[in-house]
């Protein structure tokens, strides 16, 4: 069967993408000429971020802890990362 996503997971999955892109280009920055460490180091990043929060949240009890809102928080930040690299790519080496 087919789930819908709920709403609230589309957020974490839209900031996703706007986290991934933004770490991603500022990787490249980081590490001139060496995609895998700026994408390793990216990726390391918006995990470590994306499940922080719902760690925090539930460490805390502030807030609703649930994982799968990590796990759209991820999705997008792979996405938004291929976008960001892309476009870093696109703009800085063409």
């Amino acid at each position: 069967m087919i789930k819908r996503i709920m709403p609230d997971k589309w957020k974490h999955f839209f900031v996703g993408i706007l986290m991934g892109a933004v770490l991603q280009v500022a990787g490249e920055l980081v590490f001139p000429g060496r995609l895998l460490s700026a994408t390793l180091m990216t990726l390391a990043v918006v995990v470590a971020v994306s499940y922080g929060f719902e760690l925090l949240s539930l460490i805390t009890g502030r807030g609703h802890y649930d994982i799968m809102d990590a796990v759209a928080s991820i999705i997008g930040g792979i996405t938004g990362m291929l976008l960001g690299g892309g476009i870093y790519h696109w703009v800085y080496l063409s």
